[in-house]
């Protein structure tokens, strides 16, 4: 599978993310349909699937339930394999998510996340913006927080998942590694972050890519999958598209519309 740099590191992240949110958590999300979670065992056989096709990045978070603890149980000894992406700022009990982007906050999630998912280090740590985007990055001491986290090696790239047009180009203008931001054919709101990013090589997530799985409405096109990957990777600041499922069937098509979308077949 094609990869991209990672910015601010000498690593490379497939173009496909494996996104974890629906192995922790399936209360209170967004998507078409009811779900439960996974056991181990599908995990387990679902990252083994993932590895074969050539994805090595996947994107959690403490707001995602259980999701890194399950990570950190089940990845073992074969972590390094993996490129991880986690955040800070919100967290999730159960029923509701808080924010807390305080220096202390930050440096506290970061540490649980660390010790959650087992690892000594985090290739990206994102901060999960409330939507106040401007007010996380320039005025909270969360962005300080993970600069020395990062100079402590616990951290190796920085950035935000905005959702706000203005949160983006903020984080592009103050020069941070990575942003994820919503961008698909239904919704292009998010367009000038990506072209600001393209510009400064900023490291761009895409989620939602497919749309939470609603592909814009009740008559999708025909081949939903393929249309959105193909529109999202037409643009050149598209580093990879967090794309979560817990079913190997649609793993597999995922996949196989990468592919063709970047004209690998």
């Amino acid at each position: 599978m094609n990869s991209r740099p990672l910015h601010g590191t000498d690593l490379s992240v497939s173009a496909l993310g494996l996104g974890t949110v629906k192995f922790g958590r399936n209360q209170s999300v967004k998507y078409p349909s009811a779900f439960d979670l996974p056991s181990d065992e599908a995990i387990l056989s679902l990252l083994d699937l993932a590895r074969e096709e050539g994805i090595n990045l996947l994107d959690t978070a403490p707001a995602y339930g259980t999701s890194e603890e399950r990570l950190g149980q089940l990845l073992g000894s074969r972590r390094d394999e993996w490129v991880l992406v986690s955040k800070a700022g919100e967290n999730f009990d159960g029923t509701s998510s808080t924010f807390d982007f305080s220096p202390a906050a930050i440096t506290a999630s970061v540490e649980r996340s660390l010790s959650r998912l087992r690892t000594d280090r985090v290739e990206c740590l994102l901060l999960h913006s409330d939507g106040n985007d401007i007010e996380v990055l320039d005025h909270s001491g969360a962005l300080e927080a993970l600069f020395t986290l990062r100079d402590a090696g616990k951290i190796q790239a920085v950035g935000i998942s905005t959702k706000t047009v203005a949160g983006g180009l903020r984080a592009i203008e103050l020069g941070l590694d990575a942003v994820m931001v919503t961008y698909n054919p239904w919704y292009r709101d998010e367009e000038s972050v990506l072209d600001a990013a393209a510009e400064q090589g900023t490291t761009v997530f895409l989620k939602k890519a497919l749309g939470s799985g609603w592909f814009g409405g009740e008559a999708p096109p025909e081949n939903p999958v393929a249309t959105a990957l193909q529109f999202v990777f037409s643009h050149p600041a598209t580093t990879a598209a967090i794309v979560g499922t817990i079913n190997p069937a649609h793993l597999r098509d995922n996949c196989r519309a990468l592919r063709e979308a970047l004209g690998e077949n």
